[in-house]
């Protein structure tokens, strides 16, 4: 498979030697606690990387962390993990830290993904509207998981479509970061979103003949 998000985040090379697999880098994204770390980590084949530090009274009046007061550490890089779907295509997954004094990370993050998935707790809706308005202005496919913290989802998809203003080409679904199923559903979906937006981009105008 060959995937193109944009010019700006084109994906690296992606067949092996042999022409047998292809890679893609796909991000994991949204706000603090929502269960970033937790889904590469049910789902990565190897030992997931985790840049995570101890939450200390430093950040204090700095990081939010209302929505999860019982949270110890948080991500001040990123994650990063791999899995391979049908033995043909390998997956690299990047999650973004989520406190609003990392984001200048985000950028270099996302460079090279042919798409994200946008981790929702759908009881701080608010906290994913930076991640939604950064995919839409850098163009980038994109779809939202609402995770179900101890298997309860307050909103359905479509009352998180309409809160969020997500348009309605863009997939949002149910699904449990803890549960290795249910995200290895979430990484299919996110490849097929990434490939109907690429067949449905306006093909480049041919260059007029020289008269």
């Amino acid at each position: 498979m060959d995937f193109t998000a944009s010019e700006q985040h084109r994906p690296p090379a992606t067949a092996d030697p042999g022409g047998a697999r292809s890679s893609a880098k796909i991000v994991v994204a949204g706000g603090f606690g929502v269960g970033k770390t937790t889904l590469i980590g049910s789902i990565s084949e190897i030992v997931p990387l985790r840049t995570e530090a101890v939450l200390t009274a430093a950040s204090e009046g700095v990081d939010d962390l209302s929505g999860a007061p019982d949270k110890r550490t948080t991500t001040v890089a990123m994650d990063f993990g791999r899995v391979t779907l049908e033995d043909s295509l390998a997956l690299y997954l990047f999650g973004t830290p989520g406190q609003d004094r990392f984001w200048f990370l985000w950028d270099d993050v996302v460079t090279g993904a042919i798409g994200a998935i946008v981790l929702v707790d759908s009881r701080r809706l608010a906290d994913s509207f930076p991640a939604v308005d950064y995919f839409e202005e850098n163009g980038v496919p994109f779809i939202v998981a609402l995770n179900g913290f101890g298997g309860h989802q307050p909103f359905s998809p479509a009352q998180v479509r309409g809160a969020l203003q997500i348009r309605d080409d863009v997939p949002v679904l149910l699904t449990d970061a803890r549960r290795r199923d249910a995200v290895k559903e979430l990484l299919i979906r996110m490849v097929e979103h990434a490939l109907e937006r690429r067949l449905a981009a306006p093909a480049a105008p041919a260059l007029a003949a020289a008269g």
